[in-house]
Parts: C-alpha cells; sequence; structure tokens
C-alpha cells in the first residue's frame, strides 16, 4: 500500500499546550559526544534533529525552546561536529546531530563524525522519532535520500521538517511540498506528516512542540 503524505494540522488546544509547558520548562545543554561510549543514560525519549549543513538546525532548536544562543548557530557548514544532548525538563532529551553533506572540515574529520552518526541512528533503543530537516528552497536531495535509506534501514521514525519556508514564494512552497511528498513515497520509515516551519516567522513552531510533547 503507497503511503500518503499531508501536512501536520494544527494541534488541537489540548496538545499545543502540553507543547507550550513542555518547552517553557527548563532545557539546558548537557554534553556533546564525539563517540557512543561517550552517550548518556538511555533513560528518557529522545528525539533528535538531522539534516544538511546549515539546514537551520539551530535556528530551529533555539526558536523551539525559545532560548536565542541554546544551540550555537554558525554560518559555516559542518561547525557541529558533535552529537550535542539537551534536557528537556525531566522526560526528554533533545539531540542535534552533526550535520551531513558537504563540511569545511578536513575529509578524515568528516568521515568520523558522519560513521558516529550513523551508529547513533541505528542504536539508541531510546530514539522515538528523527526530524529530519529539508531547506524548501532546495527540496530533498540525494544525499538526504542516503540518510532518509538509513532511517529505512534502521526502522527509525523520520518526520520531514520543510525549514526557511520564509525565505521563499507561495507557489514555490506548494512545489517544494510535492518534491518532498514524491520523494518520500519511497521510504517506509517516514512519518505520514510534514511540518513546514520558518524559524525567524515562528511558523510552525507551536506544530512540533505539540508533535515532541505528545510522543510516548
Amino acid at each position: 500500500m503507497k503511503m500518503t503524505f499531508q501536512l501536520a494540522a494544527d494541534p488541537v488546544d489540548e496538545d499545543r499546550e502540553q507543547g507550550r509547558l513542555l518547552f517553557a520548562g527548563p532545557v539546558d545543554f548537557l554534553k556533546g559526544v564525539v563517540t557512543m561510549a561517550g552517550m548518556p543514560p538511555a533513560d528518557r525519549l529522545e528525539v533528535c534533529f538531522a539534516g544538511r549543513s546549515n539546514v537551520g538546525k539551530s535556528s530551529l532548536i533555539n526558536a523551539l525552546t525559545g532560548r536565542k544562543s541554546l544551540a550555537r548557530a554558525s554560518n559555516t557548514p559542518g561547525r557541529t561536529q558533535e552529537i550535542n544532548f539537551f534536557t528537556l525538563g525531566d522526560s526528554r532529551y533533545l539531540v542535534d546531530l552533526p550535520g551531513y553533506g558537504y563540511a569545511e572540515a578536513p575529509v578524515a574529520v568528516v568521515a568520523k563524525w558522519q560513521a558516529l552518526l550513523k551508529q547513533y541512528l541505528a542504536g539508541r533503543q531510546t530514539l522515538r522519532r528523527v526530524f529530519v530537516l529539508i531547506d524548501a528552497r532546495h527540496g530533498i536531495k540525494a544525499v538526504d535520500a542516503e540518510i532518509l535509506s538509513l532511517l529505512d534501514r534502521s526502522a527509525v521514525t523520520f518526520q520531514v521538517v520543510l525549514t526557511k519556508v520564509d525565505k521563499i514564494l507561495r507557489h514555490e512552497r506548494e512545489a517544494v511540498i510535492e518534491q518532498v511528498k514524491g520523494a518520500l513515497a519511497s521510504h517506509p520509515a517516514a512519518f505520514s506528516e510534514l511540518v513546514v516551519t520558518s524559524s525567524e516567522k515562528g511558523e510552525g513552531i507551536e506544530t512540533l512542540r505539540a508533535i515532541i510533547a505528545t510522543l510516548v
């Protein structure tokens, strides 16, 4: 049976409030991890954010948490070379993964952190969902498809989040949404709802908070 994809609906009031309360509480940087041995205890539900270098992961995490500098944003692709763990209250980890794809770093360094990324995605039993960030100006590219296939093989549910939708026109938005829907049709691990966001304008932030807060 072919999967059909749609945009995530606005959250109902109860879920919106649950998301607001969760992200209004304490959110703290816990640690940066460079090996699987350095992972914190798998004692709570985890969600992580993955995406190409410079797709806007740090900006999205900052927008979700309402903290301007919780995650360090950079205009230099590939600056984040660790898996960064943040505690979200006492029930969640938010995890910021290294950007994949192009990075201004030595080949050996890139290879090392890409290997760590793959090990984490395949081996973290408390990981409930991967939010794969896709730049709305570009849609899904070949390097994204590689990660999506890895998630399929790892049987890790992922949900696509389109970023920077404020940077494109309405008709361009509709075109990229259709491109993403088509690309996801061949990925069994893909969740059926897409989230459209703008960290600058706040679009989609309440929806994403509610999704994270209601995962079990």
